[in-house]
């Protein structure tokens, strides 16, 4: 235990115990402060996504932010939704008419798509129910596309037929034509479609040229829009789309194409967080969605596109049938925490953790300092018993076994005195105690080997001859 005690006291041991203790208070700060790595699940290959979140990737890493991005590419929107649902993604690019997650909340939407349905005038196609029997050109051709295409007339009684089919259609079909964009004034004019559909972002480019095309093989330029009608009963029964109306003069100012608002429906591409993302984590990514969209936008016209989902009431939003991640809603509603705020709790712990760590090691401090002392206290209690020991002993082997003991006594002062600063007054006295028990063993020793008696017997003569 003494040599225990003594390696802990030194200067050295304490030293290196400081700086221990200053690493692990920097492990901690680094562990606080460094980055957020989220993993992202981006699809679909072909669409502007993985574009989009590449740009968002390039401009959080150039600005040191304290979120970053590890992408995971998918082919479809349906396999990045089923790597957040099985835990493979923290985010991830989803549509939610193709497969929603079970564990999936919004943060923001990358882009809103609506199904533009347009023909030349005069083509009396002005309602979903004017379908029947009529070639629909398609450009992009997407599954998910399909399924809401396909979802749409079966609510209209219509049928949709993919395969090439000769001679007339039947009242009820529709038959799907694949058309390349810049093939779609091509195939109006050859008599291959009837009306063209795309399910895109309205204000897009591609859109744009999409309707103009149209307008190019339309008499007087006139083009025709199908509206949805009943698009609040469609979207109850489909509650993954949504209503979106495409505002009249978007296309064209003069003139203005189309003429009035048009209610359609589509769907949106969102960036979703599994739902145990944390709040705080949520929010700065959110966050750094608006704020790097101007970045992002130099590399992808995309982020243009990005926006806040709609919502009336922070109730509305975490109840949707699509929520909303209550971290985003922090971001909308500007009640986004600051550091003390969001690290209060870790802090206040690590706090107390540190204050009962000083604690702990005061205590063994003092501790130690005592067990020293006590070290001292019973060096010099066994001094003073070796000086009454040592008068009674006439065994020249025993009193050299007491000489030794005393000199390993003294040594253990010694170390004491170099590894700690003792004060004077206890110096003194153990130096008083180890001069006594060695000029009493040195005594001892002399009257065992009859050195005094001869000493003594000597003095006396020299006396008596002196008188005489």
């Amino acid at each position: 235990m003494a040599s225990l005690t003594a390696f802990v006291m030194r200067r050295e041991v304490l030293l290196v115990a400081s700086v221990l203790l200053l690493g692990l208070a920097g492990a901690a700060a680094w562990y606080l402060l460094r980055p957020t790595t989220l993993i992202i699940a981006v699809a679909p290959k072909d669409g502007t996504e993985p574009g989009l979140i590449k740009a968002y990737a390039d401009a959080l890493d150039a600005g040191n932010e304290g979120i970053r991005l590890k992408i995971l590419s998918f082919d479809d929107v349906r396999e990045s939704a089923a790597a957040l649902q099985d835990g493979r993604a923290d985010l991830a690019v989803v549509r939610p008419d193709v497969l929603l997650p079970t564990n999936g909340l919004t943060l923001a939407i990358l882009r809103d798509q609506a199904m533009i349905l347009a023909s030349p005038e005069p083509s009396g196609i002005k309602t979903f129910a004017k379908l029947g029997g009529k070639r629909l050109g398609i450009g992009a051709q997407k599954d998910a596309d399909y399924s809401l295409l396909r979802n749409l007339l079966s609510y209209h009684g219509l049928t949709l037929e993919t395969a090439p089919a000769a001679g007339h259609l039947g009242a009820t079909t529709v038959q799907l034509v694949p058309v390349e964009t810049e093939a779609v004034a091509a195939a109006f004019k050859e008599k291959r479609i009837d009306a063209f559909l795309s399910i895109i972002a309205p204000s897009a480019p591609k859109a744009i040229a999409l309707v103009g095309a149209v307008r190019s093989v339309a008499k007087d330029g006139k083009v025709e829009f199908v509206a949805v009608e009943d698009d609040d009963a469609i979207i109850e029964r489909f509650p993954k789309l949504q209503a979106v109306t495409i505002p009249g003069g978007l296309f064209t100012g003069r003139p203005k194409l189309p003429a009035d608002d048009v209610k359609t429906v589509g769907a949106s591409y969102r960036l979703m967080a599994r739902s145990t993302l944390s709040r705080v984590v949520a929010a700065d990514i959110t966050q750094q969605l608006f704020e790097k969209r101007t970045a992002a936008a130099l590399q992808t016209d995309a982020a243009e596109y990005v926006l806040a989902p709609a919502y009336e009431t922070t109730a509305a939003a975490t109840s949707a049938r699509i929520p909303i991640h209550p971290g985003a809603i922090d971001y909308y509603e500007r009640e986004q925490h600051g550091f003390v705020e969001r690290y209060g709790d870790t802090l206040y712990l690590l706090g107390a953790l540190a204050g009962g760590l000083v604690s702990v090691l005061a205590w063994v401090r003092q501790r130690l300092s005592s067990l020293q002392h006590e070290r001292i206290d019973d060096v010099m209690d066994r001094l003073i018993e070796i000086t009454g020991q040592a008068r009674s002993l006439t065994d020249p082997a025993a009193i050299e076994g007491l000489t030794i003991e005393v000199d390993r006594l003294a040594a253990d002062v010694v170390r004491y005195a170099r590894e700690r600063e003792p004060d004077s007054r206890t110096m003194s006295a153990v130096a008083i105690a180890i001069d006594t028990a060695r000029a009493t063993i040195h005594d001892c020793r002399l009257a065992a080997t009859g050195e005094i008696r001869t000493a003594r017997t000597t003095h006396l003569r020299v006396a008596e001859m002196g008188e005489g």
